[in-house]
């Protein structure tokens, strides 16, 4: 199946990140997980090897490939088990730049998309609020015209990069009165006066930045308004559909990358005078595990298709990251299982998986929100389009 997506070139690909990554990045990972700082070399590194601009224009100094680049990137990324540092990268390369690149006019796109390739600049997004949580519609920031500025007061929460990063794309409400047809997308600079931030402590993602990030009369230029005005909610909608999907696939990744150390670990862990990977009821909750897995990555590698192909699959990328995360919550939980009192161990790779995996079925969308946009799609015949 995977050869119907992954050409020779993909492969080489796959292995030249490989060697990237173990030696450059793995090396490093322990010491950004205890102090949740991902020092800022490896991001010019990552720009330098072209790998934030994969999915970009070449006029921005991006590559332009194909989305089984992006796959690829997004599934090696999860095999050096790091949560965080993996969310700190496709964060900035697509929650952030996606919004560069759509709704950015020329001038953003050459101040903000093309550093951002570069690694010269890192990005994070600005949606999900103290009070709000997935109700994106109902968001309380304001970004109210005045001359040639708006001003932005209101506060986010859960932001990835949100400590760190140079410049923040963050929703608002140009008109609160029309709800979330008066919601707006601005590029905003860290340094601007106003802004603050504050890093929160979490279970997992250690290495990441996550930030709770606070807007006090924030001057913003009007030229930093992205895309049209009042149609910041519908860019956000339009955009979920690819976030979904890449926390899809990283959930399969992950799943995979638990297996392969579990199978690994029972080939030669010894009971009872020969391997555990002979007795059946391991044999058979491995065998459980495979299919699990490997229906939710053909599933993946059919919705990333068609989204390459430009088709909106809302509906798939949603169902997507709702299987895959809970599928990944459940594999990783029996591969640690598979380990006994080592997979609770933090030597073993399995206790950092376990914690850094329960963030799948919350963030980019919790699971009950994803079933509830699913049940208007396939009870009540929904529909929804691409922003206009």
């Amino acid at each position: 199946m995977a050869n119907m997506y992954f050409t020779e070139e993909h492969e080489l690909f796959r292995e030249s990140l490989k060697d990237f990554l173990q030696k450059e990045v793995v090396p490093h990972i322990d010491k950004w997980e205890e102090t949740g700082h991902i020092e800022r070399f490896i991001w010019k590194k990552f720009g330098d090897m072209g790998y934030f601009g994969i999915a970009y224009p070449e006029a921005y100094g991006g590559l332009d490939l194909d989305i089984f680049y992006t796959v690829i990137w997004l599934e090696e990324l999860q095999k050096i088990n790091s949560g965080g540092f993996a969310a700190a990268m496709w964060a900035h390369t697509f929650l952030a730049m996606t919004h560069l690149s759509k709704e950015g006019d020329e001038t953003i796109k050459q101040n903000y998309l093309t550093p951002s390739i570069a690694g010269d600049k890192i990005g994070c997004l600005c949606i999900t609020e103290p009070f709000g949580g997935s109700d994106v519609a109902g968001m309380r920031s304001t970004a109210i015209k005045d001359g040639d500025y708006y001003i932005l007061n209101g506060s986010k929460t859960f932001i990835t990069n949100g400590v760190y990063s140079d410049y923040l794309i963050v929703a608002a409400k140009t008109n609160p009165e029309l709800g979330n047809k008066g919601m707006s997308i601005f590029v905003v600079d860290r340094d601007v006066k106003g802004i603050s931030a504050t890093k929160l402590d979490k279970l997992g993602w250690r290495a990441s930045d996550t930030g709770e990030i606070a807007f006090d009369n924030v001057k913003i230029p009007a030229a930093n308004l992205m895309g049209d005005e009042g149609k910041g909610f519908a860019y956000i909608m339009q955009h979920f559909a690819l976030e979904r999907l890449v926390m899809g696939v990283n959930a399969h990744a992950r799943a995979e990358f638990a297996l392969d150390y579990a199978k690994q670990y029972i080939a030669e862990r010894q009971a009872f005078g020969q391997p555990i990977n002979k007795f059946q009821v391991l044999r058979h909750s491995v065998a459980d595990m495979a299919t699990e897995i490997e229906v939710c990555k053909v599933f993946n590698y059919t919705i990333a298709k068609r989204l390459g192909d430009g088709e909106y699959v809302v509906k798939e990328a949603t169902m997507s990251k709702l299987k895959s995360t809970k599928m990944a919550d459940q594999v990783i939980y029996d591969c640690l299982q598979l380990l006994g009192g080592y997979g609770y161990m933090e030597e073993y790779p399995l206790a950092r998986l376990l914690r850094d995996s329960r963030l799948g079925p919350i963030g980019g969308g919790t699971s009950e929100i994803l079933r509830e946009i699913i049940a208007k799609m396939v009870i009540d015949n929904k529909q929804y389009k691409p922003a206009t």
